[in-house]
């Protein structure tokens, strides 16, 4: 059986040399430049099929990527969340546009979030985001409390002067989420209403303070310690790599002296010998 380990391992140096991954960076952003120009008729009129050969080009180039990816990682590409989210962008670019299957050709520009795998940093901040998703969705059930109450309490009160705004549940949703947005809400909804509910204000300014300064600072609050937690958990695994590195260089170093100690004693065992050897 033909032992392909040591070509597995040759491809992924390879991969991840740094001059090879700052190629593909460039040509997702590329890529992603010429996406933006097929938006253009005039430009297309004028350079569509140079255009398209580098748009193919560059595909062709992904694809081969990831059939090395493929290659060298074996099953662990399969089970690894960010190889499988590259996977689906490359196969959805080869489908072919059809009628039927016209809108995965303005998928492709999904090949432009490829660039989150390759920047560390992003890959570190989406990291975050999903890593608060769990906070993030007892945040996000405080803030519909919030609403529902609000909507019925404003359906009840203000609905059957303002069907508009608040004539049902699901309006009053509508209305008050422009107001939590702080779009308009002051001339376009309280306003209005104060002149025939003098006291609305009221409702308005502490729904404003809870729902827009409270509720919301608390999803920035989750998301930041969630960013913090991610940080101090590299800076862990730096310290850990760190450590094994030096405990690695340690060993290296005693077994050096190790075998300097053995040498000295073959040297003088073989003089022994020698010496031995004339006196006979």
């Amino acid at each position: 059986m033909i032992n392909i380990a040591p070509l597995q391992e040759k491809v992924q140096k390879f991969i991840n040399l740094h001059v090879v991954q700052m190629t593909i960076v460039t040509l997702i952003l590329l890529n992603a430049v010429l996406l933006g120009t097929e938006t253009s008729a005039d430009i297309m009129d004028r350079f569509g099929e140079e255009i398209s050969i580098i748009d193919h080009t560059i595909l062709m180039i992904f694809i081969c990527e990831t059939v090395l990816l493929i290659f060298c990682k074996g099953k662990s590409y399969w089970t690894d969340p960010w190889c499988l989210f590259d996977f689906i962008v490359i196969a959805i670019a080869i489908v072919p546009a059809t009628e039927s299957l016209s809108v995965l050709r303005a998928l492709r520009v999904l090949r432009v979030l490829r660039l989150i795998n390759k920047v560390q940093s992003m890959k570190r901040v989406v990291a975050g985001l999903l890593g608060s998703l769990a906070s993030l969705g007892s945040v996000m059930g405080l803030l519909l409390i919030v609403f529902y109450v609000s909507a019925v309490i404003t359906t009840n009160v203000f609905g059957g002067t303002f069907p508009d705004l608040f004539g049902n549940i699901g309006s009053s949703f509508f209305t008050l989420f422009q107001v939590m947005t702080l779009e308009s809400w002051s001339d376009g909804i309280a306003r209005p209403i104060m002149e025939k509910f003098p006291y609305a204000w009221i409702f308005f300014v502490f729904f404003i303070l809870i729902a827009t300064f409270v509720v919301l600072n608390l999803f920035v609050a989750v998301i930041v310690d969630s960013f913090a937690s991610i940080t101090d958990h590299d800076e862990e695994d730096d310290e850990e790599s760190t450590s094994f590195q030096m405990r690695v260089l340690r060993n290296i170093k005693d077994q050096g002296n190790e075998m300097e100690g053995l040498k000295q004693q073959i040297s003088e065992l073989k003089e022994l010998m020698i010496n031995n050897k004339d006196k006979s």
